[in-house]
């Protein structure tokens, strides 16, 4: 052991040498690798603002999914066919595509569809509306009853001249009807002076003294109203339904026949003009192959109305009438109220083919002036905004409100005719459940005589009918004929007159 202890201690000493010599020897310490806290800081930011970038990712695309599937692609078809297009291009036609199933599917008119109705506020009150690119136009709210708004500036002078050389070159009609009723609803007296008996025989068909149901219908479909009207026929089968056998002796239908045809369902007690309106005037189609200014116009109306754009393209045309000195029309109502004994016109092929007679369904009415007139000839509401609506209250002091020859001046609300002005009113309230409802009579209306110049106008109507489910039948079966001839004759506009004939 001494050897070893001895042997070491040389070592120690020969090792020692060669270096300085210390009074202190540090003990031995392990070596560590030192990390600057700016490093740890970096990555920690780093996975924060990953993760933030990858939630920031997902809530995008969550919404998009959920704009997608909100919308939809048939939400989308109608955007584009109901957005606007530019008004002074008149170099070449405005592209709108043909209908397509998707747009007259009868998914879209299902019991949830519901009517867009602008809001109106109160009189007076003025809004922004789209309906050209880069350009908004004034909406002044004119009436609450019944709901009507004015649009200055809607046609510009251009398509103002271009609607009314359209309607010459297609050539106008007269219009002289005789006023022996006021609006569509009103008994027509027959052109013939007819007795009660000679009536009575002509409707008895078999000739056995009674009168049958199916003896009324029969006689019903007169296309110039002078056998029975509405108001005659619900008055009449009224009658025949409360007998017990369901038919009518002549006596009994001389009570109801007298009664309808009497002065009282004249509102004067007399005939007061030899004609309700005076004018002349012509339809314009405005489908594939018209015009492009009447193109740009139906979808004006589209995007005005924010209707869907196949209840706009599949409705009446443009009317085009022309008011010379001293033309008139009585006040009047555009649309018709819904019985269950008729059918609309523009649904009839689709609706209930045994319903007595045919009416008008017109949801709204869009009236454009095509010119402005030197003296007189305004657009005339007798009632509008009246606390309430009596059929009485009409005739004041003898005078009826609706003889616009004589009282035009008396209307409540009188609107001049400036032209590329519009007028855009609802003649149908709300069913409250988003669909067409009750005939607004407050929507009664009718045109000054014109003192001098001429007044050019042009009815914009929409085709709605009141029970839902036919329109939806209606737009499905145009929409079949349209897949159906789409192959064979492509090129070839399907007219509005070929829909409602041969379906």
């Amino acid at each position: 052991m001494e050897e070893i202890q001895e042997h070491f201690m040389k070592q120690e000493e020969s090792s020692g040498e060669d270096k300085p010599s210390s009074p202190y020897i540090a003990p031995f310490r392990s070596t560590r690798l030192h990390i600057q806290r700016s490093n740890v800081c970096s990555r920690a930011y780093f996975v924060v603002v990953m993760v933030f970038f990858h939630v920031y990712i997902l809530n995008v695309i969550a919404l998009l999914l959920y704009v997608h599937y909100n919308n939809g692609p048939g939400d989308l078809v109608k955007r584009e066919a109901a957005s606007p297009q530019p008004a002074g291009d008149s170099e070449s036609p405005l592209p709108h595509p043909a209908p397509t199933s998707r747009e007259l599917h009868v998914e879209d008119y299902s019991e949830s569809f519901s009517l867009h109705r602008l809001e109106g506020i109160r009189v007076g009150y003025v809004q922004q509306v789209s309906l050209v690119p880069e350009r908004t136009h004034e909406m002044k709210t004119l009436s609450l009853k019944p709901l009507m708004f004015e649009i200055p500036g809607f046609l510009s002078e251009e398509e103002c001249r271009v609607v009314v050389q359209l309607a010459q070159l297609k050539g106008l009609m007269e219009s002289q009807t005789p006023a022996l009723s006021q609006g569509q609803e009103e008994s027509n007296q027959p052109l013939l002076s007819l007795s009660t008996e000679e009536v009575f025989s002509l409707l008895d068909l078999n000739q056995d003294g009674l009168l049958q149901k199916h003896e009324i219908v029969s006689h019903s479909r007169s296309q110039d109203g002078t056998w029975l009207s509405p108001n005659n026929l619900r008055q009449i089968l009224t009658s025949l339904e409360a007998r017990p056998k369901e038919m009518l002796t002549l006596e009994d239908f001389r009570q109801v026949y007298d009664v309808s045809q009497g002065p009282g369902r004249q509102r004067s007690g007399k005939l007061r003009n030899k004609f309700k309106q005076r004018n002349k005037h012509t339809w314009l189609y405005q489908g594939l192959g018209s015009h492009h200014v009447l193109h740009t116009l139906r979808n004006r109306v589209i995007s005005l109305t924010r209707l869907p754009s196949a209840l706009v393209e599949l409705s009446e045309p443009l009317q085009v009438i022309r008011y010379e000195q001293g033309d008139f029309s009585n006040a009047h109502h555009d649309s018709s109220p819904a019985y269950s004994e008729t059918t609309c016109t523009h649904t009839q092929l689709a609706g209930n083919t045994s319903a007595l007679t045919e009416v008008s369904c017109r949801y709204v009415t869009v009236l454009f002036y095509l010119s402005s007139v030197e003296e007189a000839g305004e657009t005339t509401f007798p009632v509008a905004d009246n606390r309430t609506y009596e059929e009485q209250a009409l005739v004041q002091d003898g005078v009826d409100l609706t003889d616009t020859q004589e009282t035009c001046g008396r209307g409540n609300l009188r609107i001049k005719p400036t032209a590329g002005t519009a007028l855009l009113w609802y003649n149908h309230l709300s069913d409250g459940r988003g669909w067409m409802g009750e005939l607004d009579e407050y929507s009664l209306h009718g045109d000054c005589p014109v003192r001098r110049g001429v007044k050019w106008v042009a009815n914009s109507w929409v085709n709605v009918d009141p029970d839902h489910q036919i329109q939806a039948r209606y737009q499905r079966l145009v929409a079949q004929r349209h897949q159906s001839r789409s192959g064979m004759e492509h090129d070839q506009p399907l007219s509005h007159s070929e829909l409602h004939q041969d379906l």
